[in-house]
């Protein structure tokens, strides 16, 4: 490797984000104090404590309450320097913030004084932006293990020179994706003559990764690709590299993609300063001349395994036979080295065969791109068709049962399987009798089903091999997919509600936000009340006390049922409340909403309180408007199906299709 270039970065020289304390069991994440750095409105600091679930102040000083941890503190941009900042950096997590729309330029020296850097504006966007990017710099994400535990996994290669020319196809782009690469050596920037600029401005940068985190939730994949390697950065400067891939650490970027070619103290820098970032060391060769049967390949390998979380590895082919060659290589790799995960494919068309095959982050294109980032890449499409003609995906059938047809969540499931290239036939059937269920599980050719409403885990144990824990624990099976190993399957009984659930309470929220506080359940019955429970139960909710039911199942213990007026008296303000009444029953939650929301008892430390309402169907009442206006955040139960959606196909499919897409185009909601 080439000498390393002495890196003048006042950055390079800043503490290691990987010593943060964790606490990996429970996500409760980094539990330093937060300092929010203010340029203009205390606003900014008031909706980030809101969406921690702490306390906050604004202060020109970082004196008192500061080691406690549990604090959020807004301190002005002119006040920070002299807030006394190094004897307690250490324990402290400081975010500069700037409002991109606001006329002013950002203060590099504001830049490089902090860990992290959020770049917003006032948009409808605005609070679940905040929300996504503490989640992932708190360390409160586990994006990485779940796509490491896929089958298979894939990003979106965009090659917009602009990402605003791409947002309002974002959705469908990133159907069968998860992830989103930002090439931001093929941005281009403009200038007012017309020109635009050989490498854009890292403030044209944040702002593109601002736009594209804003409008999609999967993971975003950062990289500067060298002229080399088919990009356009200049490799005669590498300090530019480390200058831009390190502010998309700041930035909050979930992968950041680093070359191998760099000099090896900045890589080494990179992956020491990453935080909660991965590193995906990235190694591209387009002679048409290297060779996975090489010695080199392995030794290429093990550089890049240094200092990344994942390794990439494209080359250039020319015979079909390359493709074994690197299946042989890649089967290697895998039984000698437990980590990091290798994603490898070979380009061009003799190429093609070895991107169906690879299962680890592969990058695939769409026909909405301008064009493709790499010769030989396929769309998530082409490879499922690849793979069904190989017989890696056979054709099955997907059932949607349930006691009414549920004809238009079927339509859209119709719409995915399509978009996916996938073969399955989809067929919409009811319940009926006893038993009817078990005729169509127990078909050779069956290939899951979605259950509308949910079977009870007794009644399907007869023909159900295993089931999840979040089932077993619920009581309730909505999803029933196929378990393969080998040629060996076994059908798993799943609940894909409760992720509906915590996913919609984490919207604009942290899950620590959730941590150790009240909460309240509405239900005639523990059954429609158990999904919430268990999704509040994974965000180490504090008590929680029913109304309406007395549970007795496995989540029963620690509940708490009210039995009259009097306890309504003698309970703390919840936090979060939730009602999975029936809609004719709906209007019951109001008096609480209003109750809670003035009847003088100290309000929750962040000043935010959350509503979800389960109903679906008319309602007597509108206990969302009431709640909304009673300064409750509020959700319907919209938000929960089109997030059940998701999680329903990535357990039948094993792929996974946008939050956005599903709530637009599922026409109504699933339950």
């Amino acid at each position: 490797m080439a000498a390393a270039p002495s890196v003048a970065s006042p950055a390079i020289s800043r503490r290691n984000h990987s010593s943060a304390p964790k606490n990996t069991e429970h996500r409760l994440g980094d539990p330093r104090a937060v300092i929010i750095i203010i340029n203009g409105s205390d606003d900014i600091s008031k909706a980030v404590a809101e969406i921690l679930g702490r306390p906050w102040r604004v202060s020109r000083t970082l004196a008192g309450s500061v080691d406690d941890g549990a604090v959020v503190i807004g301190v002005q941009a002119e006040d920070i320097k002299k807030a006394g900042l190094n004897e307690r950096r250490n324990s402290i997590i400081l975010i500069n913030t700037h409002r991109v729309d606001s006329g002013t330029p950002i203060e590099p020296s504001l830049t490089h004084l902090s860990d992290y850097e959020f770049l917003y504006q006032d948009t409808p966007f605005f609070r679940r932006d905040l929300a996504r990017f503490l989640s992932h710099v708190l360390g409160q994400t586990n994006f990485h293990e779940q796509l490491i535990k896929k089958e298979r996994s894939s990003f979106i290669s965009t090659t917009f020179p602009d990402v605003r020319t791409a947002l309002s196809n974002l959705d469908i782009l990133t159907v069968g994706a998860d992830g989103v690469e930002l090439r931001v050596d093929l941005l281009k920037e403009p200038y007012k003559d017309g020109t635009f600029s050989d490498i854009p401005s890292l403030r044209y940068v944040g702002e593109q990764v601002m736009l594209l985190r804003q409008r999609t939730e999967l993971p975003i994949i950062y990289t500067t690709r060298c002229t080399k390697e088919n990009g356009k950065f200049p490799m005669d400067k590498p300090e530019i590299y480390y200058e831009y891939l390190y502010r998309a650490i700041q930035w909050g970027v979930e992968y950041v993609d680093v070359e191998l070619w760099l000099p090896e103290e900045i890589r080494k820098k990179l992956y020491e300063m990453r935080g909660n970032s991965k590193i995906m060391s990235a190694f591209h060769d387009f002679s048409g001349e290297w060779k996975w049967t090489s010695e080199v390949a392995e030794e290429c390998f093990k550089e890049g395994a240094k200092y990344s979380d994942i390794v990439k590895m494209i080359v250039m082919v020319n015979s079909m036979a390359e493709n074994y060659d690197l299946e042989y290589f890649r089967s290697t790799i895998t039984s000698k080295y437990a980590r990091p995960p290798l994603s490898a494919v070979n380009m061009g068309q003799m190429g093609q065969l070895s991107r169906a095959l690879n299962t680890v982050f592969s990058p695939i294109t769409h026909p909405l791109l301008p064009t493709i980032a790499a010769p030989g890449q396929l769309s998530a499409a082409e490879i499922n068709g690849a793979l069904h003609v190989m017989g890696q995906v056979k054709k099955c059938d997907i059932y949607a049962i349930g006691t009414v047809k549920p004809i238009a969540q079927a339509v859209f499931f119709e719409k995915c399987l399509n978009e996916l290239g996938l073969p399955h036939r989809l067929t919409c059937v009811n319940r009926g009798l006893k038993g009817s269920i078990e005729a169509f599980v127990t078909q050779p050719s069956f290939g899951g089903a979605y259950l509308c409403p949910a079977l009870s885990l007794s009644s399907s144990q007869v023909y159900i091999s295993s089931f999840t824990d979040a089932a077993q624990r619920i009581g309730l099976v909505d999803t029933i997919f196929l378990r393969r190993d080998g040629e060996r399957q076994s059908l798993v009984g799943a609940n894909a509600t409760w992720s509906g659930i915590r996913a919609t309470l984490t919207r604009d929220f942290v899950p620590s936000a959730y941590y150790d506080r009240t909460a309240l359940i509405l239900s005639n019955t523990e059954a429609e009340a158990a999904p919430a429970i268990f999704a509040l139960r994974s965000l180490n909710i504090g008590t929680i006390y029913t109304v309406g039911f007395k549970a007795q199942g496995p989540l029963a213990v620690g509940l708490e049922p009210w039995t009259s007026i009097q306890s309504v008296e003698r309970v703390e303000q919840p936090f979060v409340i939730i009602s999975a009444l029936p809609p004719e029953k709906s209007l019951l939650v109001q008096p609480l909403l209003r109750h809670f929301s003035a009847n003088g008892k100290a309000a929750p430390i962040s000043g935010e309180k959350v509503f979800l309402d389960l109903a679906d169907g008319p309602r007597k009442g509108d206990p969302l408007t009431v709640a909304a206006t009673s300064g409750w955040t509020a959700y319907g139960t919209a938000d929960v199906s089109a997030w059940t959606i998701v999680e329903t196909l990535r357990l039948l499919v094993g792929q996974n299709v946008p939050f956005d897409f599903a709530r637009m185009a599922s026409g109504r909601v699933l339950y």
